[in-house]
């Protein structure tokens, strides 16, 4: 009996949102309340952002009206009071770069605009799972608004910049 109070406490909490447990978090605190210690903070970001899959693409929007790519990132981050840019080069500044190689779920990654040419930042998506050879991340993007790509999609691979960590 005590296992199923238990069980739907905790689970009545992940429907509510979570908060960091891990002490190096400790400044970074989500806006809603809760105690469950079940889910990491990363964990709890990338679900987060999960739950805003296909919400449209809106240039310059910021809300679940619709997101550009470094809006739906400031969106996710503010949850846990982080507080970023509204310019994905702007974001860029942000935080320690990390090799391809080490990047974890809740890593920002970031990527040239259209042209493979330019050399300026002009997308950014949170990485959600890594794999070896493979990078998964959600982000907005002008056609099918917040969704999920691969950085070994020929599109990505091309225009890939830089990883970047914003938790320890």
């Amino acid at each position: 009996m005590l296992f199923l109070i238990r069980f739907l406490v905790v689970f009545t909490l992940l429907l509510a949102g979570c908060t960091f447990t891990n002490e190096t978090f400790a400044q970074a605190r989500p806006t809603q309340e809760s105690t469950a210690d079940t889910i990491s903070p990363i964990q709890s970001l990338v679900s987060f952002a999960t739950r805003h899959l296909h919400i449209p693409y809106r240039s310059g929007g910021s809300s679940k009206k619709g997101f550009d790519c470094s809006g739906f990132v400031r969106y996710c981050f503010n949850q846990w009071n982080v507080a970023l840019p509204h310019s994905s080069a702007a974001q860029a500044q942000h935080g320690e770069e990390v090799e391809l190689d080490n990047a974890k779920p809740g890593d920002l990654i970031f990527f040239k605009g259209n042209s493979t040419k330019s050399k300026r930042i002009g997308h950014v998506g949170i990485i959600t799972e890594v794999a070896p050879g493979y990078v998964k991340f959600i982000h907005s993007a002008w056609k099918g608004g917040i969704r999920y790509d691969l950085l070994n999609a020929a599109y990505y691979s091309k225009r890939f910049v830089a990883v970047k960590r914003l938790f320890p």
